[in-house]
């Protein structure tokens, strides 16, 4: 041992060649495993590009999140529900003469909800346009008012039903139901058609006021042909 010692004393300056030819032999090492890694990746490009008709395969990449638009296009679809709901009101005839109030702006409840929707319509971003952060908000919340103005309306409607007409006029509505029903009768003849939506139109002149929109639906349905027989009956055996 203490040979050894006083050997490395006497010859303590071969440390650093030593350790230069010990990094060098480490570097070899390093950069030969470098280049072959670098070989197996060309070889493996090489292989996909043949593989894929000279293209190396790739992931498609994910859309990039959208939460503006994500969060516009879901207050788009309430604010298309409740006007669903409420055109399922106004164009269906049948429905405006059972729940009359829906389409009385003198009704405050009703006129409430019609303002909602103003506000909201006029509040709507344009096809295409990115709204800003803060007129997202409050095209939401004109959204929230819209819906909930509806609620009230409808469930006022429903509620009161023809309560605010006279009983003549109750009676009048009665009568522009049931002939409402004859002209909408496939069963019934053109003329029957024709005959009982010109009566609905009497009774309820004065009553009820139908958009144009009501009106052309009716029609459509009063002068829809009937139905043709769907077969023939055969000619008989030739005698």
């Amino acid at each position: 041992m203490n040979e050894l010692l006083q050997f490395a004393g006497n010859y303590w300056w071969l440390v650093f060649p030593l350790f230069g030819m010990t990094m060098g032999a480490i570097g070899t090492v390093s950069k030969q495993r470098e280049l072959s890694a670098r070989r197996r990746h060309r070889e493996q490009l090489e292989l996909l590009r043949a593989q894929n008709g000279g293209m190396p395969a790739s992931a498609p990449l994910p859309p990039a999140p959208d939460p503006v638009g994500d969060d516009l296009a879901r207050v788009e679809a309430r604010h298309d529900d409740v006007t669903h709901r409420w055109l399922d009101y106004e164009l269906d005839v049948s429905k405006l003469i059972s729940y009359p109030a829906m389409s009385d702006g003198r009704q405050p409840l009703t006129a409430a909800f019609l303002r909602a929707k103003k506000v909201a319509d006029n509040l709507r971003p344009a096809p295409g346009e990115k709204p800003t952060p803060e007129r997202l908000n409050d095209y939401r919340d004109a959204v929230t008012d819209y819906e909930v103005a509806f609620e009230l309306a409808e469930r006022d409607a429903r509620r009161v039903k023809a309560a605010a007409f006279t009983p003549e006029e109750r009676k009048r509505l009665d009568t522009a139901q049931q002939l409402l029903g004859v002209a909408v009768d496939e069963a019934a003849t053109p003329n029957e058609r024709q005959v009982a939506y010109r009566r609905v139109r009497q009774e309820l002149d004065g009553l009820i006021w139908l958009s144009d929109e009501a009106v052309e639906n009716l029609e459509k349905k009063v002068a829809r042909e009937l139905p043709r027989p769907t077969s023939e009956t055969p000619p008989g055996p030739a005698v």
